[in-house]
């Protein structure tokens, strides 16, 4: 029961940042909307910023597991390739797709948030990884683009354009052109 209501404030907490703003949102509001107390909501969370950390350690633990599958694996085109794949599929999941939205929405509040901070430096920790010793600038960049591709057509595309479906097969084949010589 507990983990549910957790879940709970997570899925309301987001959605109120995500449409009024993480600043304009506050801990009341939650528990108003979740019908309990603020005490209650004490009891999960003590700060907006701790619900901000449940919500992005999730994606951090992604990216330590991949970034530590990866490390393990020499640097040819076939890993790199299956890197892209695997990291594609982690942003397919809904969840990722609302704290996204939420991230992009409240950039200014959050730019120095600790938990996002640690969410670059594994985005920059799986990027320099991209490559072996020795590639030249352009490899390397080419690479590291592979992974931002897949993040750029959410963005990039207007809202009901495409099908989800859709965007994920365009930014795949953007991001595996990325990687060819």
């Amino acid at each position: 029961m507990r983990e549910d209501t957790r879940s709970r404030i997570q899925e309301i907490a987001l959605r109120l940042f995500t449409e009024q703003g993480y600043e304009a949102t506050s801990l009341r509001e939650i528990a108003e909307e979740l019908g309990v107390t603020k005490a209650a909501l004490y009891y999960h969370f003590k700060t907006k910023d701790d619900i901000v950390a449940s919500l992005v350690n999730a994606r951090l633990a992604e990216l330590d597991e991949l970034l530590a599958w990866f490390k393990g694996r020499p640097k040819t085109p076939q890993t790199r390739r299956e890197l892209v794949e695997r990291y594609a599929e982690l942003l397919r999941g809904t969840r990722h797709i609302g704290v996204a939205r939420f991230l992009e929405r409240n950039q200014t509040a959050l730019r120095d948030h600790p938990t996002l901070i640690k969410i670059r430096e594994r985005m920059m920790d799986l990027s320099a990884e991209m490559s072996e010793p020795g590639a030249t600038p352009v490899e390397r960049i080419s690479h590291s683009m592979a992974l931002f591709a897949l993040h750029a057509g959410k963005w990039l595309l207007k809202e009901g354009e495409l099908s989800d479906d859709e965007i994920h097969k365009a930014t795949l084949e953007v991001a595996r052109r990325l990687l060819e010589p």
